[in-house]
């Protein structure tokens, strides 16, 4: 092929440029970027402990339970039995290359699932064969479809009583709305020992549990009834393949026949198709009981697409090296490390990177992931992954290149292919999002105050808290001048339950989370007008001051003269100076109101008259306006204004009675109910922030984890008397 190739290519340096891409190519078709995605408790991590041991990359099967798995390598992970960070592990399985990442299953970290599905180029999608498609399962499988991935499906826990494979298979039709075609059928001895059916070599498959299912034996049926049964799911199989696939149609069309359509065929149209994302194999299995796993890694090197197979749009960069980062992660020794998926080129120890913002870095190190294990390697080619060591400032979602001429013939290549071929919105989209700088993070749902043990650890905490938003940028951290708290964002209360367990744990730093302090406003009940004198003699000099002023209600300017016909040609005859000192004091008195604290709004002072005598100083003079002011407030009384959060809900429609009820009790006004989709309502609804405290938790609660929500302020409201009532007992730390 690449005599041939080279053949036609008439000048010497053309020549050994496809000499290079076809060689990059070959090496690239023996790569297998896989994520592995599931709801909580599927059995993702046992399923990739089990491959990395199969594959010879450990000695001993790591088990959640124990704590003592290769990618849940952080104490957080090991002590909940659960997986918060995406682990990415390298293995080779018959030839192939394997770069697997390893993502969490809850919610609160679906973030993480995003960053990686940047990275791979096909899916295991794993199922718990007792519950089937789960809340979580349609969230990443819909974020699969986002980035347009392969997938393969594998249905778990089939050795339980309680399992059903055949409801499985159905909800993935009904609930993910795909065409799942099974490669597999479960079979159970006397015992209850859990064996496999293969439809395509129609043979059985038992695993021996001596060596721990290391080996595994393949035995013709024992049965004729049986054997007719496999045969007629084969040529289910081979009849629902050919729909879809030309190539095998014509093969049936001619043979006439079913039987005389070979394995290697049926393989060959079913790679087709899955890459193409026309259906979906379907294998099953037990990682716990060490059943099917090997199968699996063969489906993963026959069925899931190689880099090149796919990523024809970074072909714009041609030879040059690109990257796209990932996800950048923190070690004790080496400091941030970055993961990069490399698109084009190579990357070599020391190479000089341009990031799409335009800095330069510096690769130090690159590294081999295998989890929280490091091993050093001198390059990485097209189509892998890598873990760079040296990047500073590099950002997740950031895309590398050689050099900001590379960048710039890419963008321009890129252009010009899209002008000249008729791309879809979704591609131009894909096109897009590879040049993006900033990663399209979720908007935060859950919000809490952090506070660090002392004064003297809040540099440090603020240091450990760039470092996790490096690391995480769904991790948001702002400071609200008005209240005086540092302020988290996240997904959920499990986030930031861990954001406080990792600052003990990796930083030592024992900060105390707690409920945001509602940032309350006032205005006043009527307008008032009063006149203070106040005369004192500060350090041998008499001050004397006296001034009137009024407060009304209105949204226009926050201070002014009251000239009326008797007191102008007094205001006029005031300096400038005198009057912003004036302003300065009187304002200053409206950003604390006598109830909760909060900043006077929609009010209006107004300076009827002023006598200053000689000499009184500006200070006093400020503290003079200041306490008319707040004399004013004491006298006319305020009342309190809460902010109020703009919230859109997307919840299927069983459960959206439940929703609208909770609403109800949490004083919230529904904006507009209206459908969205077949099966979903968009719910448009503003609610009092002091109502809103862990309502993420209680949406996923009352929806079986269906529902999703933005929320974002929309401004302040006013209160009712026992709501006031309640909200300064709050700030006053009574309830």
């Amino acid at each position: 092929i690449m005599q041939n190739a080279l053949h036609r290519v008439p000048f010497r340096h053309c020549r050994l440029m496809l000499c290079a891409q076809i060689l990059r190519r070959s090496y690239s078709s023996d790569i297998r970027n896989i994520g592995i995605l599931a709801h909580i408790d599927a059995g993702k991590t046992t399923t990739t402990e089990r491959m990395l041991y199969y594959a010879g990359k450990t000695r001993s099967l790591g088990e959640v339970h124990r704590g003592n798995t290769v990618t849940d390598y952080l104490t957080q992970e090991r002590e909940r039995g659960i997986t918060i960070c995406s682990s990415a592990v390298t293995f080779g399985w018959n030839g192939k290359r394997i770069n697997l990442l390893d993502t969490p299953g809850h919610i609160d970290f679906t973030m993480e699932v995003e960053q990686s599905l940047h990275a791979v180029d096909g899916v295991i999608v794993v199922l718990d064969g007792t519950a089937g498609v789960e809340a979580q399962t349609v969230t990443v499988w819909t974020q699969a479809d986002k980035h347009k991935l392969p997938r393969l499906v594998f249905v778990n826990k089939m050795d339980r009583p309680d399992a059903d494979f055949d409801r499985c298979v159905q909800d993935l039709r009904n609930k993910l709305e795909t065409t799942p075609v099974c490669l597999q059928y479960p079979t159970k001895s006397i015992e209850g020992q859990l064996s496999i059916y293969d439809v395509i070599t129609l043979e059985h498959l038992s695993w021996q549990q001596g060596d721990l299912g290391r080996s595994y034996k393949q035995s013709k049926l024992e049965t004729a009834e049986l054997s007719v049964e496999l045969q007629e799911k084969r040529n289910e199989l081979i009849d629902q393949l050919s729909g879809h696939d030309d190539e095998l149609a014509e093969v049936v069309i001619s043979t006439e026949s079913f039987d005389k359509v070979s394995n290697e065929l049926i393989m060959q149209a079913l790679r087709r198709a899955t890459c193409q994302q026309k259906v979906v194999p379907v294998l099953l299995g037990s990682a716990y009981k060490n059943i099917g796993i090997q199968r699996l890694m063969d489906a993963v090197n026959s069925y899931l697409p190689a880099p090149a197979e796919r990523n024809q749009i970074y072909e714009c960069f041609g030879n040059e090296f690109a990257g796209k980062v990932f996800k950048i992660v923190h070690d004790k020794q080496r400091g941030a490390l970055t993961l990069v998926r490399l698109l084009s080129g190579e990357l070599k120890r020391g190479m000089r990177l341009i990031c799409s913002r335009g800095q330069a870095e510096t690769v130090t190190k690159i590294y081999e992931p295998l989890a929280d294990e490091y091993r050093e390697v001198s390059a990485v080619q097209t189509g892998d992954v890598a873990i760079c060591a040296g990047l500073k400032t590099t950002v997740t979602g950031d895309l590398l290149s050689s050099s900001h001429a590379s960048l710039k013939n890419a963008q321009k290549r890129l252009l010009k292919s899209r002008n000249s071929n008729t791309n879809t919105a979704e591609d131009e989209d894909l096109d897009d999002e590879l040049f993006t700088i900033e990663p399209q993070i979720p908007d935060a749902v859950y919000f809490c105050s952090i506070e660090p043990p002392s004064i003297s650890a809040q540099t440090a905490m603020e240091h450990a808290l760039s470092q996790l938003r490096r690391e995480d940028p769904s991790l948001r951290v702002s400071y609200d001048a008005v209240t005086g708290q540092t302020v988290l964002g996240g997904m959920g209360e499990l986030h930031m339950d861990i954001i406080k367990s990792r600052m003990l744990s990796e930083y030592k730093i024992d900060v105390d989370l707690g409920p945001l302090q509602i940032a309350y406003k006032e205005t006043i009940e009527a307008p008032a007008l009063t006149t203070l004198s106040v005369e004192k003699e500060i350090a041998g000099s008499k001050q004397n001051a006296s001034l009137t002023l009024e407060l009304v209600n209105d949204q226009s300017e926050l201070f002014s003269l009251a000239k009326t016909p008797e007191n102008v040609q007094h205001l006029n005859a005031l300096r400038p100076r005198l009057i912003q000192v004036l302003r300065k004091g009187a304002l200053s008195a409206l950003e604390r109101g006598p109830r909760v604290g909060g900043q006077v709004v929609d009010t209006q002072i107004l300076l009827h008259n002023a006598t200053i005598a000689r000499g009184t100083a500006d200070s006093f003079v400020m503290a003079t306006a200041a306490q008319c002011v707040q004399k004013l407030l004491s006298m006319t009384g305020t009342r309190l204004l809460e902010p109020i959060m703009a919230l859109e809900i997307v919840a299927p429609n069983e459960h959206t009675s439940g929703i609208l009820a909770d609403l109800s009790r949490r004083r919230a006004l529904i904006k507009d109910v209206m459908p969205k989709g077949d099966r979903n309502k968009l719910i448009v609804v503003n609610a009092p922030l002091a109502e809103l405290s862990g309502y993420s938790s209680a949406l996923r609660t009352i929806s079986s984890g269906t529902a999703n929500m933005t929320m974002q302020p929309c401004g302040f409201a006013e209160m009712n008397s026992s709501d006031e009532l309640i909200a300064v007992r709050r700030a006053q730390g009574l309830e």
